[in-house]
């Protein structure tokens, strides 16, 4: 007779091919100017961040990116997960995402003379 294991599992998204799997930040809901707008209407966000990446990318030395990286994404192909309440994690295609964010070494930003 099998026994069931009492230890409980976590269920896990792990995107496949060339995709990434993306939290996308929060819309804002004010302006730069400070304006606060009404709950129906948001900024749209295209950034978040990497929470998993396939082995395909992973491997690829054409794709720099890494886990928990802020990056900014073009979501026409992004594929929405109902994994969570909030409907923020999204699979990307690698070739959605076109920029990352990186912070600059103290030596990398160019003089202000030059």
């Amino acid at each position: 007779m099998a026994r069931a294991s009492s230890a409980k599992r976590i269920e896990t998204v792990e995107p496949i091919g060339s995709r990434v799997l993306i939290r996308k930040d929060e819309d804002k809901k004010q302006t730069k100017a400070g304006l606060h707008l009404p709950d129906k209407m948001e900024i749209p966000t295209l950034t978040g961040r990497i929470v998993a990446i396939s082995t395909q990318v992973e491997s690829d030395d054409d794709y720099p990116v890494r886990q928990y990286q802020r990056v900014l994404f073009h979501p026409g192909k992004a594929v929405p997960v109902d994994f969570e309440g909030d409907n923020r994690l999204f699979v990307v295609p690698i070739t959605d995402v076109v920029a990352v964010f990186r912070l600059a070494e103290e030596g990398d930003a160019p003089a202000a003379d030059e």
